[in-house]
C-alpha cells in the first residue's frame, strides 16, 4: 500500500500516482502515464456504450442488488420531497415496478437524504435484512429493515420492522458520507463524511476518540444488539473508537469492493482543488490515516498539528478541478460477464463535468487510463449522462451509472476492441503503453504481443544495453569477437567496456557474455 505517492500530471489535468514506498521527502518525478502520449485518434476503442433503463426518477444516488438475485436491481432515490425511496427494477422484463421497496422520512437540505443501502450477505439464507444510511434532523442513521414476511423475494420490506443500529450527530448539512456495504469478511462498512462546512473546522477526520465523522466504520451486524465490534478492528483495546476501521476521510462518494479480489476502493471528494481515489487491498489490518484535513490528495492542505506524512496513506490516483471538474463519483471494478475485455478496469467519473474514466491498477501502478465519456453518452436510446451521482453493479457484475437528474444507464458492449499488448514507442523507444498492435505500429512502436503488458511502467522499454553485441544481431558470439579483433588498439570501434580503446578487457568481456542473448 502506498505510504507516499509519486505524482505525474497528465495533459488533461488528471494526475496519476505510481506505487512506491517513498516518504514525502523522497518524492521524485516520473514520466506521464504513457497511454496519454498516444495521439487521441489512435487510442484503443473501448467497445463500450450505454443503454438507458430508467428515467423520471427522483435524484437517484445508488444501485444495489441482493446477493445472487439476477432478476432485480434496486435503485436508491435520495429524496422526493422529504421521503427517500428505493425502487425495484425488474431485469427480466426490463421495467420499473410501481410499488416502492422501501421509504424513509429524510432531510431535504443540501447533500442529505437517503444516501446508501446494502443487503445482508445471507439475505437468501435466513437473514433477509437490508440496511440503509440516511440523514434526518441533525443526525445520520444506520437502520435495518426486514423483507416483508421474511421473504427475500418480496418486493417490499416490512415498514414496521425498522431497527436503528447507529446514530451519528452531523454538525452541518454537507459531507454526510452515505456509502454503506458489506465487505468480503461479512462485516458492514460505513462512510460517515467529515461532518461538513469546509476544511473540517472541527478536525473531526483526524480525531479518533469519541468521533465517528471522517471515518470508515466497520461493525458486526450479527455479533450483538444493536451490533457487535469485530475483534480485529484496529482500535479495539487501545486509544480510538472501536468502530473505526480507517480515518482521515473527507467525504467518500462512493466506495466499493472488488468482487474478485476483495480490495476496497474509495473515492474521496476534495476541497477546492483535488479529487482522489484510495485503494485498500484485501487482508489489510485497518487503522490507516488517509490524510484529510492535513492533505488534499497528494497536496498539503492544512498540516497544523498533523502527524508526519510518513504515517499516512496517499491516493493511487488524483485529478485536479481543471476543465469544470469539481466532485468525484467513485465506481466499481468491472467483473461482469458481458464485457470480458473490461475485466479489472475501475470506472469512475466527475459529477460536474459528466466525464467517466477507466483504469487498471497493476502491481500498485495505474495503467490503461482512458476517458470513455463519449463512448457511453449519449446512450444508444437517446439519453445523456450528465450529473453522475453513482455507479453500481447488478448480481451478474454488470455496470450501471446514475444521473442525479433522474436517469439510470447500463454499460453495454459493442464491438470488442483489438487486444492490447505492450508497445515501446517514442523517439528513443523507451516509453511503454498497452495498446493494440496496429495502434502501436501507427506510431512507429514495437509491439510485444497480446499477452504482454507494461504493468504501469516503462521498464520493459528501458532494458539495459548489450555492449558485447557489437554487430547488434541479438547475441554475443564469434562475430562480436571478430569485431573486437578488427578494432584492436583503436578507439571508436567495438569497445564493450567503454574505456575508449579496444583491447584485452573488451576481449574478456566478450568471452564472459558468450552466447548470451540480448533482450
Amino acid at each position: 500500500m502506498l505510504t507516499r505517492a509519486i505524482a505525474a500530471c497528465v495533459v488533461t489535468g488528471l494526475c496519476l500516482v505510481a506505487g512506491s514506498e517513498l516518504s514525502v521527502h523522497e518524492r521524485v518525478a516520473i514520466e506521464t502515464d504513457s497511454a496519454e502520449a498516444f495521439p487521441a485518434a489512435l487510442k484503443r476503442g473501448t467497445g463500450l456504450a450505454s443503454f438507458r433503463i430508467a428515467s423520471g426518477l427522483s435524484r437517484p444516488v445508488g444501485v444495489a442488488h441482493a446477493p445472487g438475485d439476477e432478476s432485480r436491481l434496486f435503485i436508491v432515490e435520495q429524496r422526493s420531497g422529504s421521503t427517500g425511496r428505493v425502487r425495484v427494477y425488474d431485469l427480466d422484463n426490463e421495467q420499473m415496478l410501481s410499488s416502492y421497496f422501501l421509504t424513509q422520512s429524510v432531510n431535504t437540505s443540501s447533500e442529505q437524504g437517503l444516501l446508501g443501502m446494502a443487503f445482508h450477505p445471507d439475505y437468501y439464507n435466513g437473514s433477509p435484512y437490508v440496511y440503509i444510511n440516511y440523514t434526518s434532523g441533525s443526525n445520520t442513521y444506520i437502520k435495518r429493515f426486514t423483507a416483508q414476511n421474511n421473504d427475500p423475494d418480496s418486493n417490499q420490506v416490512n415498514s414496521s420492522s425498522g431497527v436503528t443500529l447507529m446514530t451519528i450527530s452531523q454538525p452541518y448539512t454537507n459531507h454526510n458520507g452515505g456509502w454503506i456495504d458489506f465487505g468480503p469478511d461479512g462485516y458492514l462498512y460505513i462512510s460517515t463524511g467529515d461532518g461538513g462546512s469546509a476544511g473540517d473546522p472541527g478536525n473531526r477526520s483526524q480525531d479518533i476518540t469519541n468521533q465517528k465523522l471522517g471515518k470508515i466504520l466497520r461493525i458486526d451486524v450479527d455479533g450483538g444488539s444493536p451490533y457487535g465490534i469485530p475483534s480485529d478492528n484496529p482500535f479495539v483495546g487501545i486509544t480510538g473508537d472501536d468502530e473505526i476501521w480507517s480515518y482521515g476521510h473527507r467525504n467518500e462518494w462512493r466506495g466499493s469492493f472488488d468482487r474478485a479480489t476483495g480490495d476496497m476502493w474509495m473515492a474521496d471528494v476534495g476541497q477546492y482543488q483535488w479529487e482522489e481515489i484510495n485503494v485498500e487491498f484485501a487482508g489489510d489490518s485497518g487503522g490507516r490515516n488517509y490524510g484529510w484535513r492535513c492533505w488534499e490528495g497528494d497536496h498539503q492542505y492544512n498540516t497544523s498539528g498533523c502527524d508526519s506524512s510518513s504515517t499516512m496513506t496517499f491516493p493511487v490516483f488524483e485529478y485536479s478541478h481543471s476543465g469544470g471538474r469539481c466532485s468525484i463519483t467513485g465506481g466499481n471494478v468491472y467483473r461482469g460477464q458481458d464485457i470480458p475485455w473490461m475485466d479489472g478496469f475501475y470506472f469512475f467519473g466527475d459529477y460536474c463535468s459528466g466525464e467517466t474514466w477507466i483504469f487498471k491498477l497493476v502491481n500498485g501502478n495505474v495503467t490503461g487510463y482512458e476517458e470513455i465519456t463519449n463512448d457511453i453518452s449519449p446512450s444508444t436510446n437517446g439519453g445523456f449522462i450528465g450529473s453522475i451521482s453513482a455507479y453500481g453493479e447488478d448480481a451478474r457484475g454488470e455496470m450501471y451509472v446514475c444521473d442525479l437528474g433522474g436517469e439510470v444507464f447500463r454499460i453495454i458492449p459493442t464491438t470488442p476492441p483489438a487486444p492490447n499488448g505492450a508497445c515501446c514507442f517514442g523517439s528513443d523507444g523507451a516509453t511503454c503503453a498497452d495498446a493494440p498492435e496496429q495502434t502501436c505500429l501507427n506510431v512507429g512502436g514495437t509491439w510485444f504481443g497480446a499477452d504482454s503488458t507494461c504493468g504501469g511502467s516503462n521498464e520493459l522499454c528501458q532494458q539495459p544495453e548489450c555492449p558485447t553485441d557489437c554487430n547488434s544481431d541479438g547475441v554475443t558470439n564469434v562475430n562480436d569477437l571478430l569485431a573486437v579483433i578488427a578494432a584492436w588498439g583503436t578507439s571508436g570501434g567495438c569497445d564493450p567496456t567503454d574505456d575508449g580503446t579496444t583491447g584485452v578487457d573488451d576481449l574478456l568481456a566478450i568471452i564472459a557474455e558468450w552466447s548470451v542473448v540480448c533482450e
